[in-house]
């Protein structure tokens, strides 16, 4: 059977425009395409869930606009059950503004919109999802107040609760110690281990996490690969060589890749091998979801 997962996280339109660098600020350049298509963390992190073979359940608020309603039946294509996202009237579906250079970095500006209304009594809504799955993945483009309740409820109940804490923020001390895995990349990570702005390596960041009461971190260092911490073994897990073109939604394809494989039992160097490789293959491709792959695609990396 497949392992169920619940998502919860945010749900965006991505309005993408190439350039051939990032624009400093007060700099305005000229780009060379501009494009739309389906993004947010949450919902990357759903469809990369379901495109890695897990049955996803994904929590999330749209506008009851057409971008929430494009977004809803893109989700369905993946076959992502979205009995659980919720239309909210008077807001706009969230939004991101990427850039994206000729070197596949990007920078990118989100205005929430409807992810502001996913509020713990919408929880409440929908905890039975939450609380019959085998794994449960959250990020921070939610209210910071769900991502607790959503915490608190699963680790009551013994369901393993993974943490990306994208976009980076302070995470109250007595709820970082509920969380099963913490998957921060090295600027996150070091924000998070309190040594911020003193710069400390992906090894110490990780320590410093752990030492808060995390059973395992993640940090995700880019094409490097990944630093991983357990109570049982530590280690580096080399990422793949490509030729990049787009790196949005890299991070994104390794949470959603890692917990289906995490919720099949599979120990974490393992199960960081694959989604590096899943990651890999996605900037490979431009855009967001477009740019996930499918986990008979890895059969080529």
């Amino acid at each position: 059977m497949k392992p169920k997962i619940a998502v919860i996280g945010s749900s965006n339109t991505d309005m993408i425009c190439r350039v051939p660098n990032i624009p400093r600020p007060g700099e305005t350049i000229l780009g060379n395409e501009f494009s739309t298509v389906q993004g947010g963390k949450g919902a990357n992190q759903a469809v990369a869930a379901a495109r890695a073979g897990g049955d996803v359940t994904f929590i999330a608020c749209v506008g009851n606009d057409t971008f929430g309603q494009q977004a809803i039946e893109a989700y369905q294509k993946d076959g992502i059950n979205t009995s659980c996202i919720q239309k909210i009237n008077g807001v706009s579906t969230g939004v991101a503004l990427i850039n994206v250079a000729d070197s596949g970095e990007n920078s990118i500006a989100v205005a929430p919109g409807a992810n502001a209304h996913l509020l713990p009594e919408m929880i409440e809504k929908y905890k039975d999802v939450v609380l019959t799955s085998d794994i449960v993945l959250m990020q921070l483009e939610i209210p910071l107040e769900t991502v607790y309740h959503v915490t608190r409820l699963a680790y009551s109940a013994n369901i393993p609760v993974v943490l990306n804490p994208a976009p980076a923020c302070e995470i109250d001390k007595d709820i970082l110690k509920l969380f099963t895995l913490v998957t921060p990349n090295e600027h996150e990570a070091s924000l998070l281990s309190g040594c911020w702005p003193e710069a400390k390596n992906e090894i110490e960041s990780a320590m410093e996490i752990q030492k808060q009461g995390v059973k395992s971190v993640i940090v995700t260092t880019g094409s490097k690969g990944a630093y991983y911490l357990d109570g049982e073994s530590s280690g580096v897990v080399k990422g793949v060589k490509v030729n990049a073109l787009d790196t949005t939604a890299a991070g994104d394809t390794f949470n959603g890749f890692l917990v289906v494989e995490l919720a099949k039992g599979k120990r974490l160097p393992g199960s960081i091998e694959l989604a590096n490789k899943a990651a890999a293959l996605s900037v490979t491709k431009r855009g967001a979801q477009p740019s996930i792959p499918y986990i008979n695609e890895l059969n080529n990396i």
